[in-house]
């Protein structure tokens, strides 16, 4: 495992699990709230830009095309 996709993940978990302690307290801390979801946010972010989107590669048709002859 790469340090980026480490990064990613440490950022999703950390953010995931300071958004959820803010917001389980009786007295929620609101910055600390926006903070891990801004972490969470952040984590998905840097894993979806290495997704490969699916319209980069070109389409395959299942129809296939002959060329006629000239004459």
């Amino acid at each position: 495992m790469n340090i980026s996709r480490t990064i990613n993940l440490v950022c999703i978990v950390v953010g995931g699990l300071v958004a959820f302690f803010a917001q389980a307290e009786q007295k929620q801390n609101t910055y600390v709230l926006i903070g891990g979801i801004a972490l969470l946010m952040f984590g998905i972010y840097r894993t979806s830009r290495n997704i490969p989107s699916k319209h980069d590669k070109p389409e395959e048709s299942f129809i296939k095309t002959e060329k006629e002859d000239e004459i």
